[in-house]
């Protein structure tokens, strides 16, 4: 069990700190987006998410989420875990209170042997349901497809970032030590020009 919590937090870590990387290259700020005070939430509390998940997924169950407690999370955050199996699992940054979703994360920890491609085929699965989860109108097969341009958009980069309308989709491929795919919402804003058209 501890060292399941620890990969978990190793994981969510891991996406932390390729989020700050480049947070600080971009805006000079250092935290990643759903750390911020005030960072927006999916209108879906983690509970929702699971039901809806296990529901629209019947081969691809999410068991119940767990909180993990670390002295370094901020106030603003809550962090929790669901063990799939022992190389995959799930891991979500949570707003206090209201348990909405942050961050959602599905991390696979790479094995070897003849188990792999089975391994990995089952964590493109869970990928790929979450990105159909925050994005109703795919299909399954639109859903692979697109987190394979984004899996290969992001090979051996630390983080990798793609927005879509309201969502950002982010790999962090650290190669033998594991890959993390999150979806996480942004907040919209309307240009000036717009704004002030509006008035």
């Amino acid at each position: 069990m501890n060292k399941w919590l620890t990969l978990c937090f190793i994981g969510l870590v891991g996406l932390t700190a390729g989020q700050r990387a480049l947070s600080a290259d971009e805006s000079g700020t250092t935290a990643a987006p759903y750390l911020l005070s005030g960072a927006p939430t999916f209108d879906l509390s983690i509970s929702q998410f699971r039901e809806k998940f296990n529901a629209d997924n019947p081969s691809l169950q999410l068991n119940e989420f767990r909180a993990i407690a670390t002295s370094r999370d901020p106030q603003n955050l809550t962090r929790a875990a669901s063990k799939i199996n022992e190389n995959l699992y799930a891991s979500t940054a949570l707003e206090p209170g209201t348990m909405k979703i942050k961050s959602m994360q599905i991390t696979w920890l790479p094995i070897q042997g003849p188990e792999q491609k089975a391994a990995k085929a089952k964590a493109l699965e869970y990928m790929a349901a979450v990105l159909r989860l925050f994005t109703p109108a795919m299909t399954r097969p639109q859903s692979l497809q697109k987190l394979q341009k984004l899996l290969t958009s992001g090979k051996n980069k630390h983080y990798y970032a793609s927005i879509e309308g309201a969502i950002r989709y982010v790999v962090a491929d650290n190669g033998e030590k594991g890959l993390t795919f999150a979806v996480e919402p942004i907040k919209l804003a309307l240009s000036e020009t717009l704004q002030g058209e509006n008035k």
